[in-house]
């Protein structure tokens, strides 16, 4: 054997041994990861054992609960919105975190099923989204509270709480913001661009066939007609009006006045406090407190859940879980928000 085939072997036999030394790494690995995972399964958390044949599960998901903070009798479950509030399948984590919202609204439903759960503690940190998926969530929040009489719901702010993100803290007994929280927005708005000059430019022609002159509303290359600006601004109005209503009901201020406030500006804490549009400033320990107060209780008991999750159900998008390349490459749509636009 010549010295360079020799050379050749032995580097073919060092590539394998390493090969197989990672793939085993990787193989006993995978075993002390499922060894710890039954550990605190058994330790933190557990599987529903209310489950009704009855009932789908996308109505009750079935979630994993983990202990998070107290040691009360009554249970409570902590639920975080984060991002924007989209309710697409679609979006994942590089797409303004949707999935929080798919997440958020799963776990509420899986809340309002279980009997033993008697609060929520909705932790916002959002700058609104979708009219629909915002108006969904609200919803479910108020489903949580008449399945089952004396349960509370406190919502508890953090960075930003504004617009869709305020709109879901309605139906909350108690609102409370963090001390830099910033909140309001009340508001609609709706965008898209305009390219005919771009266009003509650079010699880009526009070829649409419709069956109808507003077919193609908001057309970025063509103007916005007086009689389509009307039809839009209507229906601007009256989302807006739905929002203005239900502020005024939650919070028990005239409609009247809730429109002075309404015109899209923010509110620091201490500013939204002061029109009402929460109850308090606080931190974690206070909305828990505040539970408490809600329930009549000494002390509660709080839980999270936890999707359970495999690499096969990021790999197919499961709901809120995963993202596809479709999604991440999507242009940006034309809709009504509830929407804190920076």
């Amino acid at each position: 054997m010549s010295e360079s085939t020799e050379k050749k072997s032995r580097g073919c036999r060092r590539g394998c041994l390493i090969v197989a030394l990672v793939a085993g790494g990787l193989m006993v690995l995978a075993v002390v990861a499922l060894i710890l995972s039954a550990h605190v399964s058994s330790g933190g958390k557990h599987h529903l054992a209310w489950a009704r044949e009855d009932v789908g599960e996308d109505e009750m998901p079935m979630m994993q609960e983990i202990w998070s903070s107290g040691t009360g009798d009554v249970k409570v479950v902590r639920i975080p919105v984060t991002g924007m509030i989209s309710l697409n399948e679609g979006g994942g984590a590089f797409m303004g975190d949707s999935s929080s919202a798919v997440a958020a609204l799963r776990a509420i439903r899986r809340a309002t099923h279980d009997p033993d759960v008697s609060g929520i503690i909705l932790e916002i940190d959002s700058g609104g989204g979708g009219i629909t998926a915002s108006d969904i969530i609200y919803k479910a929040l108020k489903d949580f509270k008449a399945a089952k009489q004396g349960r509370a719901i406190v919502s508890l702010m953090g960075d930003v709480a504004a617009s869709g993100a305020y709109y879901i803290s309605l139906p909350s007994d108690v609102i409370m913001a963090h001390p830099t929280t910033i909140t309001g927005s009340i508001g609609v708005i709706m965008q898209g661009y305009n390219i005919q000059e771009l266009a003509a430019k650079i010699g880009l022609k526009d070829v649409t066939f419709k069956s109808g002159e507003n077919k193609d509303l908001m057309n970025p290359f063509h103007d916005v007609s007086p009689a389509q600006r009307a039809m839009l601004q209507a229906i601007i109005d009256s989302m807006y009006d739905r929002f203005v209503m239900l502020v005024a009901q939650a919070r028990q201020l005239p409609e009247s006045e809730v429109r002075k406030l309404a015109d899209g500006r923010i509110f620091v804490a201490s500013d939204a406090l002061k029109a009402k549009l929460i109850d308090d400033i606080g931190y974690n320990a206070d909305a828990e407190r505040a539970m408490t107060r809600q329930l009549g209780v000494s002390a509660i008991r709080v839980i999270r859940y936890e999707e359970e999750t495999s690499f096969m159900d990021l790999l197919r998008n499961r709901r809120g879980l995963g993202m596809s390349l479709e999604s991440m490459l999507a242009p940006r749509e034309t809709r009504l928000m509830y929407r804190w636009e920076l």
